[in-house]
């Protein structure tokens, strides 16, 4: 007996356009016994209209499709989400490349992370289990890596006038995440507990209005903030 009420299972949409990879995963994610696989689209457009009709808790998204790419499916999805009032699911974008610009468009637009598409199944499954319990999919450090490889060129947006809200610490802590360390990296640094800095975390993305650690290497990035004092 597994014990996991149906209500309680992770909620799974995948969207991907070869038919081979998603009987695969199919197969895979209706084995477990705390997934459910709630549908499958072969392109963008399709896994837009089937993540408002099956309210997944996680997407998984392929990069390269027909009709509508990932990125942009990615992006409809979450703001689709937003401007109805709805929480967004987490995405996990899936790709070929270690090192994708796709992939790096696609976290900027709303994904929590990725996922090569040659992983190990248990990788993919944690993958699912780690996203839906509100952790990044990618460690930061892979994320900043990712970024620094494709945002050199980009254009600094202005420092948003919500990062003046955070304190002192919040401040230092908000940079060492950045930076991709992880809650125990940086309770050593800054000679606290985890659990404290853990709860300093989840006020700086409450304040920032951002999803997860991610979306903080992201905003980072984005608002030149990697090096703040």
């Amino acid at each position: 007996m597994s014990g996991v009420v149906a209500g309680d299972r992770i909620r799974v949409l995948l969207v991907d356009d070869q038919a081979l990879f998603r009987a695969g995963i199919r197969m895979l994610v209706g084995s477990q016994p705390d997934l459910e696989f709630v549908g499958e689209a072969a392109n963008g457009q399709e896994g837009v209209r089937l993540a408002v009709e099956t309210a997944p808790d996680v997407v998984l998204m392929d990069i390269r499709m027909p009709v509508m790419d990932g990125i942009a499916a990615t992006t409809e999805i979450v703001e689709g989400a937003v401007r109805d009032g709805r929480t967004p699911p987490r995405i996990v974008v899936l790709t070929t490349f270690d090192l994708d610009e796709a992939a790096a468009r696609a976290i900027r637009g709303g994904a929590s992370g990725f996922v090569l598409k040659d992983a190990e199944p248990e990788f993919l499954l944690a993958a699912i289990r780690t996203v839906h319990a509100g952790s990044a999919v990618i460690a930061a450090g892979a994320t900043r890596e990712l970024f620094q490889y494709f945002s050199a060129s980009d254009p600094v947006k202005p420092q948003p006038p919500e990062f003046a809200t955070l304190t002192t610490r919040e401040r230092e802590i908000f940079v060492l995440a950045a930076r991709g360390l992880s809650n125990a990296e940086i309770a050593t640094t800054e000679f606290l507990s985890e659990a404290t800095v853990k709860t300093h975390i989840s006020r700086i993305l409450s304040k920032l209005g951002l999803r997860d650690r991610v979306q903080m290497v992201v905003y980072a990035f984005e608002h030149g903030l990697t090096a703040a004092e």
